[in-house]
């Protein structure tokens, strides 16, 4: 009787059991729909657009959401200078000690204290990277910039990013020539003026400021507003990528295919690998997981790009890109990353056991 009693409940358990082990693989593979869906659900919340894209390098399952689009980079650009700067070093055409001079045309507003510094210093390669990707120094990226070249750069980034890049400016040129917009003369304006018109309120006193400077009358201005100035700017396409390519590049640098192992783990160091914050992205992934990971704000525009567990060679990684629109570039938009960093640990982050 014992036995008749036992028999039925093993022989259930051994039907179910091979059920169960198809069902896990099942709603592993599900983490894309989900996904897909959360982020339709965070973009159709918010005020522009928002584009992502997020790739598992451990099984090469991906989603994307309006990832085949342009978006404009702002200073997640400069993991492209950065990546070019050290190519030229691993080719033995630059040295990370060698001495850059601060020059009054390489200041420009933004971020970091350089554009604050007397013209003639000099600082080291590996201290102009470090304060660009550190602290988001605009000055440090021109300095970079006009070590490498813009040509170099450019080829550079276009390897890496393929078809999804169009080119990349000095923080210098983007200010003129979104100013010049407004007026064409602006093109002439010095780095010390921009300056000085940066200090200026986003909007009207921005405007007032540009005007004053290039001495116009109100009626000369061809736009009257720094928001339409903005819009034409940015149909130009220039420090644009999609988030593919950007994607793209992040898991090539993550496999150590696109610079050395030296100067991969440098640039790991710049990108803030090891030091975790509560930012945007970061502040949705588990701070249990390693990061690096650079952010990028201009005028209604943002982007924050990462990759999560970057190390061993980006076998367990998992990259996310991704970038916001027509939207304030602070207030609205780092919500709305923290919500992405959320749906993406709720979902690609979530693994089987091997």
């Amino acid at each position: 009787m014992t036995r008749l009693a036992i028999w039925p409940c093993a022989w259930s358990t051994a039907l179910l059991l091979p059920l169960l082990l198809i069902g896990q693989p099942a709603r592993s593979a599900d983490w894309q729909g989900e996904l897909r869906q959360r982020i339709e659900r965070i973009d159709r919340d918010s005020p522009g657009q928002l584009g992502v894209y997020v790739k598992r390098l451990d099984t090469g399952e991906s989603v994307g959401h309006n990832a085949d689009q342009l978006f404009y980079l702002s200073s997640s650009a400069k993991v492209l200078i950065a990546l070019a700067v050290l190519q030229q070093v691993d080719a033995g055409k630059l040295q990370l000690g060698s001495q850059v001079l601060l020059t009054e045309a390489d200041k420009i507003d933004g971020s970091g204290e350089l554009v604050w510094s007397n013209a003639g210093g000099r600082y080291t390669l590996d201290a102009l990277l470090a304060r660009m990707l550190g602290v988001s120094d605009n000055t440090a990226a021109n300095m970079l910039i006009r070590t490498v070249g813009e040509d170099v750069l450019n080829k550079s980034a276009a390897s890496a990013l393929g078809k999804g890049f169009e080119k990349i400016t000095s923080f210098t040129e983007v200010r003129r020539d979104v100013y010049a917009e407004i007026h064409p003369d602006a093109r002439q304006l010095g780095n010390r003026q921009l300056v000085q018109i940066a200090a200026a309120d986003m909007g009207p006193p921005r405007v007032e400021a540009l005007r004053r400077a290039l001495n116009l009358p109100v009626s000369a201005l061809r736009v009257k507003t720094i928001a339409e100035a903005y819009d034409r700017y940015y149909s130009r396409r220039f420090n644009s990528a999609t988030l593919e390519g950007y994607g793209g590049m992040l898991e090539q640098l993550v496999r150590g295919k696109l610079l050395s192992a030296a100067s991969t783990e440098r640039l790991f160091k710049y990108l803030k690998f090891g030091k975790r914050g509560d930012y945007r992205l970061e502040g949705g992934i588990p701070k249990s997981e390693m990061i690096i990971h650079k952010t990028g704000t201009q005028y209604r525009r943002a982007c924050h790009m990462a990759v999560i567990n970057p190390q061993a060679g980006g076998k367990q990684a998992i990259v996310v890109t991704t970038c916001a629109a027509d939207m304030d570039d602070v207030k609205e938009a780092g919500g709305i990353f923290r919500r992405v960093g959320e749906a993406v640990s709720k979902t690609a982050l979530t693994r089987t056991a091997p």
